[in-house]
């Protein structure tokens, strides 16, 4: 029975590795996503003032 729970074992550890990986580069894509929407917001915000100015 002891062999059956250590594949299992192993199995569970390799997904949540696998998950941490996964959630670790969704994450950093997110974060460059935002940060590229906060430069290109300002640009345009500061575009329009002086079109309106």
């Amino acid at each position: 029975m002891a062999d059956k729970t250590a594949p299992q074992s192993k199995a569970k550890d390799d997904r949540e590795a696998r998950l941490k990986a996964a959630l670790q580069a969704n994450l950093g894509r997110r974060k460059a996503q935002a940060k590229a929407r906060k430069d290109t917001g300002q640009a345009d915000d500061t575009g329009k003032e002086q079109d309106d100015g």
